[in-house]
């Protein structure tokens, strides 16, 4: 085990005496330095799983924190798609240990921290490692950890940025059941999650407007996808795309989708077995200029 783990388990766990707290602090942050390293290798946590840890704070609720940045939770394209599951995994477990609503903030070291209600952090420990065990070329579980550990970092939790921000979409999924470090839940969940989302998931400009047949698609596909958050960590069949459309339109749509993957605002993810897409986050200001204003950009031809 981690030195962490071993200092975790030698001061009593979760309920090791608050004048552990520092040290166990000191050494949860190179834990979370460790497992970052961790997610950048095409294996992580295989000789030892990298660590979450989980908390319960009395008059906070239940703190986690993930060794990714802090910064996904205002720009969630920062992190690759292993290393999204194992935050969706993480944010899942707090709301079936806690409920609704997720914040988020940061963790020494500028790791991603997020709150819940609630106060069973060993539920939520149970319930990262049953929903994170299935992502792929990763090794994870979660530690409860006395609520001084994480209690510093609390004072400035906030919402993610935006209603379609994947945090809402693992969120809403958890809250229906599905698991949502699974990335085929968000597709077979997909009306339930934007009912849960709300209005303010929808984009207030008009696709459907758009008087060119071709572009007027492919901004509703892309819409469409920006709304589920399919940046990677979460992505759909290629066949999904003409959903939604009808007559001439269906056809139009598998075209346009061909289009948009040969543009590189959508990218192929061959390994699952079926033909997946995903929208490419590298391209995001182009994908929501699209969305939002019509502009199409250099290399999509349609």
């Amino acid at each position: 085990m981690s030195a962490f783990a071993d200092a975790l388990a030698d001061a009593g766990g979760a309920a090791a005496p608050r004048e552990r707290a520092g040290q166990l602090r000191t050494l949860l942050e190179r834990e979370l330095d460790r497992g970052a390293a961790e997610l950048a290798k095409p294996r992580s946590g295989y000789g030892d799983p990298l660590a979450v840890a989980v908390a319960a704070v009395p008059g906070t609720g239940l703190l986690a924190v993930a060794p990714v940045p802090a910064s996904l939770r205002a720009d969630p394209y920062k992190v690759d798609e292993r290393a999204w599951l194992v935050v969706a995994a993480l944010a899942g477990a707090l709301v079936v240990a806690g409920g609704r609503p997720l914040s988020a903030g940061a963790f020494e070291g500028g790791r991603l921290l997020l709150r819940a209600p609630g106060d069973d952090a060993e539920l939520a420990a149970l319930a990262f490692d049953e929903y994170v065990a299935d992502v792929n070329r990763v090794r994870a579980r979660a530690l409860a950890v006395p609520g001084a550990v994480l209690e510093p970092a609390a004072g400035d939790l906030r919402d993610p940025i935006g209603a379609r921000h994947p945090l809402r979409i693992a969120e809403a999924l958890a809250a229906l059941g599905a698991n949502p470090a699974d990335p085929a839940a968000a597709d077979a969940n997909e009306d339930a999650v934007l009912v849960a989302l709300g209005p303010d998931a929808h984009q207030a400009t008009r696709p459907h407007d758009d008087p060119d047949p071709a572009r007027r698609v492919a901004r509703r596909i892309l819409q469409r996808l920006a709304g589920m958050g399919k940046w990677g960590g979460y992505h759909t069949e290629f066949s999904h795309l003409a959903r939604g459309f009808a007559g001439n339109d269906r056809a139009l749509a598998d075209d346009v989708g061909e289009r948009l993957v040969k543009s590189g605002l959508l990218l192929e993810k061959p390994s699952v077995g079926q033909r997946h897409v995903f929208l490419n986050p590298r391209r995001a200001g182009e994908i929501y200029a699209l969305i939002d204003d019509g502009a199409v950009p250099p290399g999509l031809d349609l």
